[in-house]
């Protein structure tokens, strides 16, 4: 019965470069898009904000109106009582009861004149909150036309990168599973600790990619040779030597080409 071909270390440490290259492209996008959602986000929360405090405003002032009428219905009633009271007068029998209804119409006439001071208050609190109102409905109009546009913005780039992006990430689940989870799981490792996600990088100028700090010739000839997975003894970087690596992205290149 015949074996089963091992993977040898040079195709581990193409798969896991060519994984890298998938995720870093996967990277790009995203950085594309950046901070556009929370952007979006954030306007959607301030827009909403900006009605609920314009309608808000706009119960306040028709509870002002409210008063307003209240207060003028008093006054007429107030009116009416004074004149009520005013005929009274004319048919007293004596001195005490003509001053009994002079306090009553005297109270009355305080009465108009409360409310007419509150209406005035009144006024001048619909004019502040009409001020406000108007300065909302500017500040939400200029808001709305922001979150358009970014949300065009937004829809532009999505409907650009979002299939490319779900394309590559299963082909970045499909590559996981050709390397044997130890070194997928090191890799996400190093992924996640590392600037840039650059869990693996080729060998530039005799120094690991990304840094300045040289790598020992007899170790860059260990790297050429792959027969074993070397990592930066700086970062935790897997390297890999410039010619694998320069393979792997033109072999890459096509296939992203073709999503």
């Amino acid at each position: 019965m015949a074996k089963t071909k091992e993977t040898t270390v040079e195709e581990k440490l193409r798969a896991l470069y060519d994984l890298q290259l998938i995720d870093s492209r996967v990277d790009e996008i995203r950085n594309v898009r950046g901070e556009l959602p929370l952007e979006v986000e954030d306007l959607e929360d301030e827009v909403l904000g900006l009605k609920t405090r314009l309608d808000k405003l706009k119960s306040d002032v028709e509870n002002v109106n409210f008063e307003i009428s209240a207060k003028k219905n008093m006054i007429d009633e107030s009116k009416a009582l004074i004149k009520k009271y005013s005929e009274q007068q004319k048919n007293v029998r004596n001195s005490r009861e003509f001053n009994s209804l002079s306090k009553e119409v005297e109270f009355q006439e305080l009465e108009i004149q409360l409310a007419e001071k509150n209406i005035k208050e009144f006024k001048v609190q619909i004019e502040q909150k009409k001020e406000v109102i108007s300065t909302t409905k500017e500040k939400l109009s200029e808001r709305e036309s922001h979150l358009k546009h970014k949300k065009s913005e937004l829809d532009a780039i999505l409907a650009e990168t979002e299939k490319e992006e779900q394309e590559l990430l299963k082909k970045s689940a499909e590559f996981e599973n050709k390397i044997e989870d130890r070194l997928v799981q090191a890799y996400k490792r190093i992924r996640h600790n590392v600037k840039n996600g650059l869990a693996v990088v080729p060998i530039e100028r005799g120094a690991s990619g990304g840094s300045f700090f040289t790598i020992p010739p007899q170790i860059q000839v260990e790297i050429a040779s792959r027969k074993k997975i070397i990592t930066d003894e700086h970062s935790g970087r897997i390297l890999v030597d410039p010619t694998l690596a320069e393979e792997e992205q033109q072999k890459m290149e096509t296939l992203f080409s073709k999503l």
